[in-house]
């Protein structure tokens, strides 16, 4: 029976209509609250980078957890044939799409393209981007961030994402792939240690030298951020470019094709820490080479001086006039700061005039694009990823709309020379070709990439699945196409009561929750009758396992209704500790609510300070019962069915600079605890689940099983691909387990017995 809920994403149309309780962050540094009007229309938000990042992780911890991942599996395979036979199905999406970090266009094959999925590994279309196959192993890592192509046709594939955004769930990589036959295979090419590359640039004249900025770790000060150069094609690489500090990083990268001796590189300082997202410093700044990257100069000339507030920029380069290059800047808190225009190869600068649809377009985070894209024939045409796609026709003097009907959030535009006026589009809905120039765009029909958040599954018919998405909103398989959308904004929790399978809700970011009584077609928002002055990314919002009409919802306060969601009653105090630093996004919040189904007077809670706590009379007093348990974000706390006492919670194993996997196990209600993490791989583990006394877990690298309490985990079936696994629903009727992946859909497999 489904116990576990949480919330989600915003819808723009719905911020106006929803609580004034400030959605982006909880009030102003002084706990007052924003008002809803004047809150930025769409945030990619918070959760799964606050989970997962603080000290110093350790170098290649990813790797470390894919091989420990590796031997689970053989080890499955030797004790437990049946379990590792078993084959996980695709449930879908493919009509949706997801974030694309990157396009390449083939120079030789007609109508071949090749995508970046953020988290979805790299997809090729042989139609000209109407339907994608997959062109990468699913046991490498699904993050990608950048890719390039060269005239002889070799692909290169650069790992780790550096948009800092979209729900915060963005990954890190293991270094540089090259495939040379399509994507049909693929060999490291070094960079392991860059965590995150941004971009690829290929020498025109040499395809042999390559550049490559790695933004590098997210969450830590590190020495493999910089700009490198290979002189060989990747065997071996030079950092070429290094920041003035540990958390400077390249984003961004620009060659003359008329002397490729003129480089230009993009260095951004940023760093997110657990409570507060810092997006730009003194790090920061635009860099020239005029002897094809042996030495760099620092770019002036009218260009944003070094400064804590200089945050990131995107960089474009005329490729008919390569002296006109173009410079967008968003400051350390993510707001436009200007857009600038260099008629002489970056020697002077000069700020366009404002422009509030061009500021706009960047909302409140524009460390979220940064990219600059200038049409090969026409160097006074050029585009700006944001919001939506923003196009000057006369050289950043004015600005349009540069497309109507496409997904928003623009990150990726490639032209197809082969083909006059087609340009490729990736945004946060997928893949859009125009060929009339961006006059109009189609949406690719086949791309399975979407990132899950959540999901539920009715108990009455296992085919009616919903789950939210990342900027994508709550999708159902009901009621229209397999998958449609219900529920706008970045989906995240979505619930279907498990007595009636009509009544369902849905999320979108910072606790906005709303409910249907006919199956999703109309619903009605609930969060403003509800008591909390900060919300969590994904506000635990559950289910009584006893009674669908009783619910829990949390806030920094844990809310109780009893009629199905229509009131709320709030039964606990502030049970954080109080608000972190940043002023502009919620620390200090619930993550997860569990109530026990043989006692409906057992709480439990967890939060994103590391604080557990425990009820047993239905929230009229509350105690802490976390001193034996990590100082890390709870990511679960669930009870077992059968024994209120049994009890289970997980937590991130990166927040605090660690990369093991955290289970503990409860059985005295949580007076005492144990560890039964036990050959986990090194991991965070997102989901626990428990059905017939076997436990399910839900990792970035794989789901796991587990017979004997953690005693000896099992890897579970196969096909499911290398991609973080972040939410299990256990559908006992028809003995199937479900989850939802951040990057590849939604899959089930059929539970041995």
């Amino acid at each position: 029976m489904r116990t576990r809920v949480v919330a989600a994403l915003a819808v723009i149309a719905l911020i106006a209509t929803v609580v004034g309780v400030a959605v982006a962050g909880g009030g102003d540094s002084r706990g007052g609250r924003t008002e809803a009007s004047a809150l930025p229309k769409h945030v990619p938000g918070d959760y799964m980078l606050s989970r997962s990042g603080d000290q110093d992780v350790p170098k290649n911890a990813f790797e470390r957890a894919v091989t420990q991942a590796n031997a689970v599996s053989a080890t499955t395979k030797e004790r437990a044939p049946g379990v590792a036979r078993r084959s996980w199905e695709l449930e879908g999406p493919t009509n949706i799409g997801g974030r694309i970090t990157d396009v390449a266009v083939d120079p030789n094959e007609e109508d071949t393209i090749y995508v970046a999925a953020a988290s979805g590994g790299v997809w090729r279309s042989t139609d000209a981007g109407d339907t994608f196959e997959q062109a990468w192993p699913s046991k490498l890592t699904q993050s990608i961030g950048a890719l390039a192509i060269t005239p002889e046709g070799k692909l290169y594939a650069g790992t780790g994402e550096s948009n800092p955004g979209g729900g915060s769930m963005t990954f890190g990589g293991a270094g540089l792939y090259t495939s040379r036959n399509g994507g049909r295979s693929w060999n490291q090419s070094g960079l392991k240690t860059s965590d995150r590359i941004s971009r690829i640039m290929i020498d025109p004249d040499d395809s042999d030298t390559i550049f490559v900025a790695a933004s590098g770790d997210l969450f830590n000060p590190t020495d493999d951020r910089g700009i490198y150069r290979t002189t060989n094609g990747g065997k071996k690489w030079v950092k070429v470019l290094a920041g003035s500090n540990g958390t400077t990083g390249g984003t961004d990268l620009a060659i003359d094709p008329a002397d490729p001796d003129n480089v230009y590189a993009v260095l951004w300082d940023h760093r997110r820490e657990p409570d507060l997202r810092r997006y730009g410093g003194e790090g920061s700044g635009v860099y020239r080479s005029t002897d094809g990257g042996d030495t760099w100069t620092r770019l002036g000339g009218g260009l944003p001086p070094v400064s804590a507030d200089t945050g990131r920029m995107g960089i474009g380069l005329a490729p008919n006039d390569p002296d006109r290059l173009y410079v967008i800047h968003s400051e350390t808190l993510g707001f436009f700061e200007g857009f600038y225009v260099s008629n002489d190869g970056g020697d002077s600068w000069t700020k366009s005039p404002p422009n509030p649809n061009l500021a706009n377009s960047q909302s409140s985070f524009g460390w979220w694009f940064g990219r600059v894209w200038v049409t090969p024939e026409n160097a006074d045409r050029a585009f700006v990823a944001g919001v939506p796609l923003m196009e000057t026709t006369d050289g950043g003097q004015t600005w349009r709309f540069g497309a109507s009907g496409i997904h928003v959030d623009q990150h990726a535009m490639a032209w197809d020379e082969k083909v006059p006026n087609r340009i490729y589009l990736g945004n946060d809905g997928g893949t859009y070709r125009s060929d009339n120039n961006g006059a109009s765009w189609t949406k690719a029909t086949y791309e399975p990439y979407t990132q899950f958040y959540t999901l539920d599954v009715s108990e009455q018919d296992s085919s009616r699945i919903a789950g939210g998405t990342q900027d994508n909103g709550s999708n159902r398989t009901w009621n229209g196409p397999r998958w449609n959308e219900h529920f706008g904004g970045d989906g995240l929790e979505n619930a279907i009561n498990y007595e009636d399978h009509n009544i369902v809700y849905a999320c979108f970011q910072y606790g906005n929750c709303a409910k249907s009584t006919n199956g999703g077609d109309t619903m009605q928002s609930f969060t403003n009758r509800t008591t909390s002055q900060r919300r969590n990314w994904m506000s635990p919002l559950e289910f009584d396992p006893t009674d669908p009409d009783v619910m829990y919802y949390g806030g920094n306060i844990l809310n109780r209704s009893t009629d199905g969601g229509e009131t709320w009653t709030p039964i606990s105090p502030d049970l954080t500790g109080g608000p972190g630093r940043d002023t502009l996004y919620p620390y200090g919040t619930l993550t997860t609510v569990a109530a026990a189904k043989t006692d409906g007077q057992r709480l439990y809670v967890g939060t994103d300070d590391t604080r557990v706590w425990r009820s047993t009379n239905g929230g009229g007093t509350w105690e802490r019962i976390d001193e034996e348990l990590p100082d890390r974000w709870v990511t679960r706390v669930a009870v077992d069915p059968d024994d209120e006492d049994l009890v289970y919670a997980t937590f991130s194993g990166f927040r605090n600079g660690e990369d093991e996997a955290h289970v503990f196990q409860s059985d005295d209600g949580g007076d005492s605890w144990k560890d039964i993490s036990g050959r986990l791989p090194n991991a965070p583990v997102n989901d626990i689940v428990t059905t017939g006394g076997t436990l399910f877990v839900a990792s970035d690298v794989g789901v796991f099983m587990s017979r004997n309490h953690g005693r000896n985990w099992l890897t579970l079936g196969n096909n499911l691909p290398l991609v973080p696994a972040t939410d299990l629903r256990v559908h006992a009727p028809s003995n199937q387990l479900f989850a939802s992946t951040f990057g590849r859909g939604v899959y089930s497999i059929d539970l041995p017995n």
